[in-house]
């Protein structure tokens, strides 16, 4: 056995001299990044000719262990053997690019007897392959689609959810992995053209909030083909939207399979159900639609589930603390930077609470990751950063709650915070208001906790938005957020006054508020004792005390009114299906159709003139959310002097919205307001008045920003500002995410 080069595409050369003879220099494969192991193959097949033995090229594996084979001879059809152990078998040269020894690998179990290697021990070996086992390494074809509005959302940001689902599936060693994802400027025809180009035998799509109507149109097209006797691809569908939204589904689509939970056990079990080591009730965490047994199986990879009216069933999830692998492939990193888009990763999935607004179902409990895990992750980030000098190397961490509550989750959080540090990486994350006060907990833990914040802001820790959803109370209760107003505020000061940059979600507007509250949640946004100074010479006992002391509060405030924290304003409750919250208004007699677009169900509002400003308000979010998701993404990837001009930009688009909300609540107070009609054309003049004076105030600021940008960068921000200018219609675009990030 050789010993292993010290690089990937070393170890791949000595494989192909081994396979073949050849000595190839490694100049031919350095442009050839381990990410896309694809372009890899097709490389090493662009060097193999007839001549030298090779026949058939294999790259498959996760990134980490990525596996490269190289058949030496041809003896049989691979097409027409897909399952027979006793068919004629094949040498293959077998390369673990890691330069770690195959035994080290966990093997899939459908290897057994299909696949031997002549030396475990060794990273490079030759293997005896059957027929069946070549035709599993190269079938099926999955293609991952990720859907998208760029019409909405004018920057990208790295697709975790296909990129996860990539892994766990080239984990199985079983076909062939593709992933196109619609930021990347790839339209729905273009997607369907790879599709009739490639002739994949699986099809997952990804659909969020908002992207029902792409998710259709392609449904439909491929279940057309299927109808009309034509083959086609075996479908799969998972995100948020698709669990809000399956029974409509399974009943327009019979043969669809809805990924339920985390897919990538689901994506492993499909690709068994494709080889027919699985019968479909065995797939976990799938919703379809039932059939007789004898038409619930895989033939040649077309699967027969059954007709429209038959019972939908369900099979169970896999919790998160059962799945130890969340990380995904990078095929899509590079040019998600190339879009001008942001990396994202989660170091723990679930959430530790129990909001009435939050469906759980689909997202379970929380489970974090050993941070121990994430090194040779965050090495592989890191290296797809260095690629792109011009990006700073910011990882966005989508955990719905960094923390947990484990016993060990503050020596978790600093770990998990070092090795980041290690990695060189600033980051940025998402935490519950009470992993800062609570009021069930003394002096020395909330000493702790402040501590905990310092030394993750020590630890690169960029920015942590947290979902306060409302200062009052009353309607925090009924949120169940388990916080009230008091302590939000009390954690609000102490994050300022440690120094950790915050964001804030708040929902404005809900269905079953009175007028009181909604008056109160307003005055709450505007407080200007909530917002401190950050106090690095103080330590934080001094500031634990200090945020409970008003006097102490009013030597160090800013001054700035709370709203200028919150993500984005005048956000209102979507009653999302199976959200307890939706069961309350249901209760109330207020809810009516299903909106399938959000997977919401539509909810009038118990006050009438609450429910006309929501609308005002949401058509006024609408209004400007492409340019205000524009200088968000913009924040997130930029640094220094241009980074706060955008900061200050936003700023001021939130200065007017809280405005816009205290003329409402001026016009709600009002002895006109109980005619609904006219309070409507009132909210609109104010609307029309207050946009108008709003777009003179940022107009003159663009330029200026545009200069400090990469021409790129400048060239979005121009465009997507010139549409919000331009004077249009009022409009929804169900651009709205009550859990967004």
């Amino acid at each position: 056995m050789p010993e292993a080069p010290r690089t990937a595409i070393g170890r791949l050369i000595l494989g192909i001299e081994h396979a073949t003879g050849l000595r190839l220099q490694e100049a031919a494969f350095e442009a050839i990044p381990l990410t896309e192991p694809a372009c890899l193959a097709e490389a090493i097949s662009g060097h193999l000719s007839d001549d030298s033995g090779g026949w058939e090229v294999v790259v498959t594996g996760t990134l980490d262990r990525r596996l490269a084979l190289i058949e030496h001879d041809a003896d049989h059809d691979i097409g027409h053997a897909r399952d027979a152990r006793a068919d004629a078998a094949s040498t293959w040269t077998v390369v673990d690019l890691s330069g770690q020894p195959h035994r080290t690998r966990a093997w899939p179990s459908w290897t057994a007897g299909r696949l031997t290697l002549d030396d475990p021990a060794g990273w490079l070996s030759a293997a005896t392959v059957t027929a069946g086992g070549a035709a599993r390494l190269l079938s099926p074809k999955l293609l991952l689609v990720a859907l998208y509005h760029p019409e909405y959302f004018p920057l990208p940001r790295f697709p975790l959810g296909i990129s996860g689902l990539a892994r766990a599936a080239r984990a199985t060693l079983l076909g062939q992995v593709d992933l196109m994802d619609m930021q990347l400027g790839h339209s729905l025809d273009d997607v369907l053209e790879r599709i009739a180009a490639t002739e994949p035998d699986i099809v997952g799509v990804s659909a969020t909030f908002g992207q029902h109507d792409l998710m259709t149109a392609l449904l439909d097209q491929l279940t057309t083909r299927l109808a009309n006797g034509q083959n086609g691809p075996m479908l799969v569908a998972g995100g948020s939207l698709t669990v809000r939204n399956e029974r409509l589904l399974l009943d327009r689509y019979p043969r669809l399979l809805i990924a339920r939970g985390a897919g990538e056990p689901t994506i492993q079990d499909v690709l068994a159900l494709w080889h027919g080591d699985l019968p479909l009730d065995h797939v976990r965490g799938i919703g379809y639609h039932d059939a007789p047994p004898e038409s619930s199986t895989s033939c040649g990879g077309v699967l027969q589930i059954g007709k429209s009216g038959q019972g939908a069933r369900r099979t169970a999830t896999v919790a998160n603390r059962l799945q130890t692998d969340i990380w995904p492939e990078l095929d899509l990193l590079p040019e998600t930077f190339r879009h001008g888009g942001v990396a994202q990763l989660e170091s723990s999935r679930g959430c530790v609470s129990f909001c009435s607004f939050c469906p759980r179902g689909h997202k379970g409990s929380w489970a974090g990751a050993d941070p121990d895990d994430l090194t040779w992750v965050l090495g592989a980030y890191r290296a797809v950063f260095d690629q792109f000098p011009d990006i700073p190397p910011i990882l966005y961490l989508v955990d719905e709650e960094f923390i947990g509550r484990d016993a060990d989750a503050m020596p978790r959080a600093l770990r998990l915070a070092s090795v980041l540090q290690q990695a060189k990486l600033e980051w940025e994350t998402s935490c519950r208001i009470d992993q800062v006060a609570r009021t069930d907990r003394d002096r020395d833990w909330h000493l702790g906790r402040a501590a905990l914040w310092r030394a993750l802001i020590a630890r690169g820790l960029r920015r942590c938005l947290f979902g306060v959803e409302s200062g009052v109370t009353s309607i925090l209760q009924r949120f169940n957020k388990e916080t009230t107003g008091e302590q939000n505020a009390l954690a609000i000061r102490t994050l300022s006054a440690l120094g950790v940059p915050t964001r804030f979600t708040y929902i404005t507007f809900d269905q079953l508020m009175s007028l009181d509250e909604l008056a109160a949640s307003h005055a709450f946004q505007g407080r200007t004792d909530l917002l401190l100074r950050p106090l690095p010479h103080l330590d934080v006992a001094a500031i634990v005390d200090g945020v409970r002391d008003e006097a102490f509060v009013a030597e160090h405030a800013t001054g700035e009114p709370f709203h200028t924290a919150i993500s984005y304003m005048l956000v209102s409750m979507e009653c999302l299906v199976g959200a307890a919250y939706t069961r309350q208004a249901a209760a109330h007699g207020l809810t009516g159709d299903a909106d399938p677009m959000m997977g919401r169900v539509q909810a009038r509002f118990a006050d009438p003139r609450i429910g006309v400003a929501s609308r005002w308000a949401q058509l006024w979010v609408d209004r400007s959310f492409p340019f205000d998701y524009t200088l968000k993404s913009l924040e997130k990837v930029l640094t220094g002097s241009p980074r706060r001009h955008v900061h200050q930009m936003r700023s001021i688009l939130k200065h007017a919205a809280s405005g816009l909300l205290g003329d409402m609540l001026a016009l709600l107070t009002s002895p006109d307001a109980a005619a609904l009609d006219e309070l409507d054309r009132a909210l609109q003049r104010l609307a029309h008045r207050r946009l108008t004076d709003l777009i003179g105030q940022m107009t003159p600021a663009v330029p200026e920003l545009c200069r400090a940008l990469p021409d790129d960068r400048a060239a979005v921000l121009a465009r997507e500002h010139h549409r919000w200018a331009t004077p249009s219609r009022w409009r929804l675009i169900n651009a709205a995410d009550p859990c967004s990030t």
